[in-house]
């Protein structure tokens, strides 16, 4: 079978930061941008654990659904299977340097948040126990230092 092409990528020279995944055209005609939000270095540090990445799907998600200019572009958010980084989709073809100040700022909101987790009742997630969020701030936090710094090696896949 063949590899789909985000197995093709480096994962030993892959380092935190984002990157266009794909592109897809839809049959309506609209480009769809995949990013790949790379909070870890595959199979050199710790994944996030599954709570705390929960808790930054939740954040996020509700940021960027309710973005006051991007909220009409977002598509999806959600966590890797690896548990490395996120899924960011978006109607639109852009780069990986368009999308860092957005991604900048929710990485911000998860940083500063404070209260209840938007979504985190029985009623509304399945799973709503399932939450920390002192480790998705300071998850924020430390990925914020590399975006806030990125270069070339954090915004374009290493051949």
């Amino acid at each position: 079978m063949k590899k789909i092409p985000s197995f093709t990528i480096d994962h030993l020279r892959l380092k935190r930061g984002i990157y266009v995944s794909r592109k897809d055209m839809t049959t309506s005609g609209d480009m769809l941008t995949t990013f790949d939000i790379r909070m870890k270095e595959p199979n050199n540090e710790p994944a996030i654990d599954a709570a705390t990445i929960h808790t930054i799907e939740h954040l996020a998600a509700t940021f960027l659904r309710n973005h006051p200019t991007w909220k009409e572009r977002i598509i999806y958010w959600g966590p890797m299977g690896c548990l490395t980084g996120n899924y960011l989709i978006v109607k639109g073809d852009f780069t990986s340097t368009d999308i860092l100040p957005l991604v900048i700022e929710t990485f911000e909101f998860i940083e500063n948040f404070e209260g209840n987790i938007p979504g985190a009742s029985p009623r509304d997630c399945g799973n709503y126990l399932h939450n920390n969020l002192p480790m998705a701030k300071w998850e924020a936090s430390r990925y914020l230092s590399v975006l806030r710094n990125a270069t070339e090696e954090n915004l374009v896949y290493p051949h």
